[in-house]
């Protein structure tokens, strides 16, 4: 059996970027032959890859990219099993990546942005298969996001767990600041469109439905209750859309006025055209563990 000096670990994990124990043994098990064991990892990093992808993926990051010249942004959600994951510097390099795939590749899909692209001349799918191996927990790219008509600004919250475009036409800067609070807003005043004109119509005939139901409940004549509801409708049509909104760094001014001002500060129009908003982990339903039973299925007990 051929020796395996510490100088050829050090190779193959550079090549590699793996642990020294799984370099070490890929050697031996090639005879010390550096290419044979790249390629015996690489065959095992599908294999783990494969394994891990049973598991589920619900921490992470929100990739963002926004083009030099903000011609384009994107947002992917690049999940993992772990908090500790989310923060490695490779799963953060990874997401980056794949951000800035989504919005200078145009992919269909998150399938498509791991298929059929390319990070540093390798597959998407490749590299994330690569970094499972190295990191030993499953790693997937669940959605994506790209803003290209108008405009782009964006904004991260928390550590990467909320990203933000906005679309605008006009000067940008107050646009980050929109795409701030949309950031900040809570689920219960969350904005769905930018103009009250513009809330689904499927979401305003449910609401209609619940507003009806509480409504007669009060025991009011007829006409009361209907104008009851239609009031109850116009609230809701303001609460959910984006410029009647209290701009959130004042808590008092509607952002259409913020938007306003800023426009008029720099003398020329600010419009906001749309926006995205990613939550991480938004409706995965995380699973619950029962550490004390994982360990005794672990003992055979």
């Amino acid at each position: 059996m051929a020796e395996i000096s510490a100088s050829l670990v050090k190779e193959l994990r550079e090549m590699t970027g793996l642990g020294m124990m799984e370099c070490k043994r890929a050697l031996v098990d090639t005879d010390g032959d550096i290419k044979k064991a790249e390629e015996l990892l690489r065959i095992k990093s599908g294999s783990k890859a494969t394994k891990a992808a049973a598991r589920q993926a619900a921490e992470g990051t929100i990739g963002v990219y926004v083009a030099a010249d903000a011609s384009n942004g994107a947002l992917v959600e690049f999940n993992c099993e772990t908090d500790f994951t989310a923060r490695n510097v490779d799963f953060l390099a990874m997401a980056a990546a794949l951000a800035k795939n989504v919005g200078t590749d145009n992919p269909a899909d998150a399938a498509a942005l791991l298929n059929n692209t390319k990070i540093d001349g390798e597959s998407a799918e490749s590299k994330r298969a690569a970094l499972v191996q190295k990191i030993g927990e499953n790693m997937t790219a669940r959605r994506i996001a790209r803003i290209s008509t108008n405009k782009v600004a964006s904004y991260t919250h928390g550590g990467g767990r909320i990203g933000v475009l906005v679309e605008y036409e006009g000067n940008g800067d107050i646009a980050r600041d929109v795409a701030m609070h949309l950031a900040a807003s809570v689920a219960s005043t969350r904005a769905v469109c930018v103009s009250k004109d513009e809330v689904p119509p499927e979401l305003i005939e449910n609401e209609r439905k619940i507003f009806a139901a509480q409504a007669a409940e009060s025991g009011k004549p007829m006409d009361i209750v209907a104008k009851m509801v239609d009031g109850s409708i116009a609230k809701f049509r303001k609460e959910n859309a984006l410029l009647s909104q209290l701009f959130v760094i004042d808590g008092k001014t509607p952002v259409a006025e913020v938007v306003a001002a800023a426009g008029k500060d720099v003398g020329a129009t600010i419009t906001l055209k749309g926006f995205v908003r990613f939550q991480l982990g938004e409706g995965i339903e995380k699973e619950e563990s029962d550490f004390a039973a994982e360990v005794a299925a672990a003992a055979g007990v």
